[in-house]
């Protein structure tokens, strides 16, 4: 499948996050309920809607932050903190359909960088958008060196 990936410059966006150092093997049993976590401080603030997830992978230990763009203030509790997206110049693609197949949306930025010469800093990140999956879709950035 081709993928269309640009460069850009993004700013700096806040988050709330619940932070963890994982492995990978362990990180598909860490992140709903890290997301749960979030979701929950979030509704104790009187927020409901209108954050978009985020996952932030800081490196390939990996040092993750699982959350949730904040778009209004918000009170932050327990393991839930603020943190958030780099400002930066960036590779993107867009990758719509299922969640299964964003390990190759990755590859192919990853592939376009290296064809285009780009060194990647090892940050990335992933927006999520609609969760009905006629309409899903998912922002993949890696941070350019």
């Amino acid at each position: 499948m081709h993928r269309e990936v640009s460069v850009s410059e993004v700013a700096a966006r806040p988050t709330a996050v619940v932070a963890a150092t994982t492995t990978w093997a362990e990180f598909p049993r860490l992140w709903q309920p890290a997301l749960d976590e979030v979701w929950a401080c979030l509704r104790a603030g009187g927020i409901t809607r209108g954050c978009r997830n985020i996952m932030l992978y800081r490196d390939d230990v990996p040092n993750v932050e699982i959350g949730v763009e904040l778009t209004v203030p918000c009170p932050l509790t327990g393991r839930v903190v603020a943190s958030q997206l780099p400002a930066a110049r960036v590779a993107t693609t867009v990758h719509i359909g299922s969640y299964a197949e964003l390990d190759a949306a990755h590859r192919a930025v990853l592939a376009w960088c290296a064809a285009k010469g780009l060194r990647t800093t090892g940050t990335r990140w992933e927006i999520y958008g609609p969760h009905d999956p006629a309409e899903s879709w998912t922002e993949i950035c890696y941070e350019l060196a």
